[in-house]
């Protein structure tokens, strides 16, 4: 699943051709992705007007002059795709249509977004913007990584008390949004901690520690223009870069990366869940 920088790569991409474009024709294919869509769908966003298109955690957000906001999941297998845009940004013409393009947005600037999904585990809605933090997606999640209100302190006092794997705590998206499996195994790997190792025996400077770390290894991602592991392609079709700089991820067997480390990545299962590092460098 897309993380924070696969979503961010995706809502850069689509920003020059969507912010403060109208929607000249909104076409809904199908009735459902995971969920149903919203009612009328395809006539609440024709002739809107897009203000602004942010982020927050893994969902896209595009606030419209109709005063309601259209929230994007990519889910699984999801993609945002540009084509025919008359400013240049994007070259290629219209793709004929797939069969997986569920819901296809015509600009009256001449670009067209189809949302493909060829797992339909992802979702869309809309919602009154005045009220967008509060819904059911959005309402429980924590600060942005890359915002100030994810400090040293707020992940020292989130954390406190905690018995879980540090990993776990660092997936939980009401402790801090958007992080996922790929960026945690990094960023721990980054800062020497094993990601087996119980919250509340990490010394609180170490947890404080984590904080830039985070945010490098996610700046990093978005430069490269995020991770292309299986589905995942930017809003101009490219795939991401960010895999070919995994220090431990999916590299189970490989040697370490650390200068005069002579041990393997390992990988173990949490939760369900790949977790790779050095049992070496990761105390």
């Amino acid at each position: 699943m897309p993380e924070l920088p696969e979503v961010e790569t995706v809502r850069r991409g689509l920003a020059p051709v969507m912010e403060n474009q109208v929607i000249a024709r909104a076409a809904v294919n199908r009735p459902d992705l995971r969920w149903p869509f919203p009612e009328r769908m395809a006539e609440r966003l024709t002739g809107a007007r897009v203000n602004q298109l942010r982020r927050r955690s893994k969902y896209i957000l595009a606030d419209l002059d109709t005063g309601e906001t259209l929230l994007v999941h990519l889910g699984m297998s999801g993609r945002m795709l540009v084509s025919g845009d008359a400013l240049g940004h994007f070259v290629h013409d219209h793709p004929a249509p797939e069969k997986h393009d569920h819901v296809v947005l015509d600009m009256a600037g001449g670009a067209r977004i189809t949302f493909n999904d060829p797992r339909r585990f992802g979702a869309m809605d809309l919602m009154p913007t005045a009220q967008a933090e509060e819904h059911p997606l959005l309402a429980a999640l924590g600060p942005e990584p890359l915002g100030n209100s994810f400090s040293e302190s707020h992940l020292v006092a989130a954390l406190a008390g905690r018995s879980m794997p540090i990993k776990s705590a660092l997936l939980d998206q009401k402790i801090v949004a958007g992080l996922g499996n790929i960026y945690v195994c990094e960023a721990l790997y980054r800062a020497g901690i094993d990601p087996r190792r119980r919250v509340s025996r990490i010394a609180a400077k170490r947890i404080a520690a984590l904080v830039p770390i985070i945010r490098e290894v996610l700046d990093e991602a978005i430069a490269a223009g995020g991770s292309s592991l299986r589905d995942f392609r930017q809003a101009d079709g490219e795939l991401g870069y960010f895999q070919h700089n995994f220090d431990v991820y999916g590299r189970e067997g490989a040697p370490c990366r650390t200068p005069d480390c002579d041990r393997t990545v390992q990988r173990v299962v949490q939760s369900g869940r790949s977790t790779f590092y050095c049992p070496r460098c990761q105390r």
